[in-house]
């Protein structure tokens, strides 16, 4: 393969208009002959760049509203031709195609029609041929030709031409075929996902996934592992949407993390909520009149384990909740937004990660939830069942008082975002004591209690909140020894799923007890 190939001729097809007239004009002055159609054409001529219409290059007009126009041998035989090859250079020499150096195109705007809502039709309509045909044909021919598929790259094409005599390396043109096929790849996941959604496949025979890169990291879980941060869907407000404000970069552990804070704080919509993680499960969660009262709620409910915690808002930060939060060491902070006062008591913390998503995630929306395992992905729906009170079913002599209801809609909420098994323990709608990610529910219970006890001693409290308090289990009590855990902590009510062989016994030891239970028919496993 030779090193260098000057580029003489560029065919030029996008839809992306932007950076179009400088490129044309950069590559005219490098003495390149031009090729193009439609309205790139016409944007180039309008800044003053000559040009070649393909129709008149090929001889054969643009036909079928469009849909054929560079499909032809004369722009196929420039591109694929081996320059090297004295069969292929005769071949181009009786048919009369010249060689073509450079292609720069990027395909219709597919997405963008999907994410507006365009018909089926309009959506056909925008599925590109002719430009992934011409994309892959450079890229496959990287020795002799240079592909470009985005606006991004203009100015390092430039750079390299005018460091290489109007011409590329071997090594810059195996770099842009690399990038090529990732996009017409990427482009094509978009349209095979959008068709399985037409017709009605869930789950098809062939899942393609195609996701960006957002940035590498310096290493993994642990500093022996390497990583890199990826997003795939950027229409939900999430850790993949926010803009990083201040703070050093973020690490692998802390993008699992604020994931996992801000998907449970988005749960919570009628009030200000805050949620602080630690490794993924929650250590505090409270919901109140104002951010700076829910985050002295949470943090109240496990002060130790919050030191150097994920902190989840689902309002914008204000002065006063900012002013409590760096009174601890926090890693990252993650909300919609934040006022001038937040921003300026915050930036004293230089190394304090903020980032902001602008709004919440609907936690009703569908979506699909995605998890690797050794040569293969599990798929599921995403978890966005929200309980509703009136399909709430008492099993229990004694009712829960309205506040008791609402305890326990509280804790089963937060229960939906901690490692099984689970037990929370909640009271005034806030987390006292939270049991996570146990072999046996019973150690759940049981640890979310220790941890209650801690709580109130940090607080010079004579007993621990949990007196009094809801307690919510992931899933069902498969005997009644979890239970009886719960009421030993203080709990005058509990919520689960229910469906165990042995349900009976656990509202036995309910009614026994004189506690109000209540099942949900839901469960809420999270591995």
């Amino acid at each position: 393969m030779p090193e260098s190939i000057k580029i003489t001729r560029a065919l030029i097809s996008v839809s992306d208009k932007a950076g179009l007239a400088a490129l044309g004009k950069d590559l005219a002055a490098l003495g390149v002959e031009i090729l193009s159609t439609g309205g790139s054409a016409e944007t180039l001529r309008q800044a003053g760049v000559p040009v070649v219409e393909v129709g008149d290059y090929t001889g054969f007009p643009e036909m079928m509203d469009g849909r054929v126009k560079t499909l032809h041998p004369k722009i196929h035989g420039g591109l694929l031709q081996v320059r090297d090859n004295d069969k292929h250079r005769a071949e181009a020499k009786t048919h009369g195609i010249p060689p073509i150096d450079l292609v720069v195109v990027n395909l219709y705007p597919f997405r963008e029609m999907v994410a507006r809502g365009a018909d089926f039709e309009t959506c056909i309509e925008n599925i590109d041929i002719g430009g992934p045909a011409m994309v892959r044909s450079a890229a496959k021919n990287h020795a002799f030709v240079t592909i470009i598929t985005d606006p991004a790259h203009y100015e390092s094409l430039l750079t390299e031409m005018k460091a290489n005599r109007s011409g590329t390396t071997l090594d810059f043109r195996k770099k842009c075929a690399a990038m090529a096929y990732a996009h017409t790849a990427s482009y094509d996941a978009a349209v095979s996902g959008w068709f399985a959604q037409q017709v009605g496949q869930e789950y098809p025979d062939t899942l393609t996934v195609s996701a960006s890169l957002r940035q590498s990291l310096r290493y993994g879980e642990n500093p022996h592992q390497t990583a890199a941060f990826y997003t795939m869907d950027l229409s939900r407000p999430s850790i993949a949407t926010a803009i990083q404000g201040q703070g050093k970069e973020l690490s692998y552990n802390n993008i699992n993390d604020t994931d996992a804070a801000f998907e449970l704080v988005s749960a919570f919509t009628d009030s200000p909520a805050i949620a602080i993680i630690k490794h993924a499960n929650p250590c505090g969660v409270a919901v109140a009149d104002s951010l700076c009262e829910a985050y002295k709620r949470a943090l109240a409910c496990d002060s130790t384990s919050a030191f150097g915690g994920i902190i989840a808002c689902n309002r914008p930060l204000d002065g006063a909740v900012a002013a409590e939060i760096v009174k601890i060491f926090s890693e990252v902070i993650i909300a919609p937004d934040m006022d001038d006062e937040a921003k300026d008591i915050l930036a004293a913390k230089k190394n304090l990660r903020v980032l902001l998503t602008r709004t919440m995630p609907d936690p009703m929306a569908k979506g699909r939830f995605m998890k690797t395992v050794a040569g293969g992905l599990l798929v599921q729906s995403r978890d966005n069942l929200i309980l509703d009170k009136a399909a709430l079913k008492c099993v229990t002599k004694r009712q829960p008082t309205e506040a008791e209801m609402r305890d326990m809609i509280f804790s089963f909420t937060v229960a939906k975002h901690v490692k099984s098994n689970t037990i929370v323990y909640a009271k005034d709608r806030a987390t006292v004591g939270i049991g996570a990610g146990q072999m046996s529910r019973v150690d759940s219970a049981r640890i979310a209690a220790r941890k209650a006890q801690d709580a109130a001693t940090a607080l010079g409290l004579a007993e621990p909140l949990t007196k009094g308090c809801a307690a919510a289990s992931d899933a069902f009590f498969p005997f009644a020894d979890g239970l009886l855990s719960a009421i030993e902590a203080g709990a005058s009510c509990v919520i689960q799923p229910g469906g165990s062989i042995r349900d009976e016994d656990v509202i036995k030891a309910a009614d026994e007890a004189g506690i109000a239970m209540v099942m949900t028919g839901i469960r809420h496993f999270y591995h």
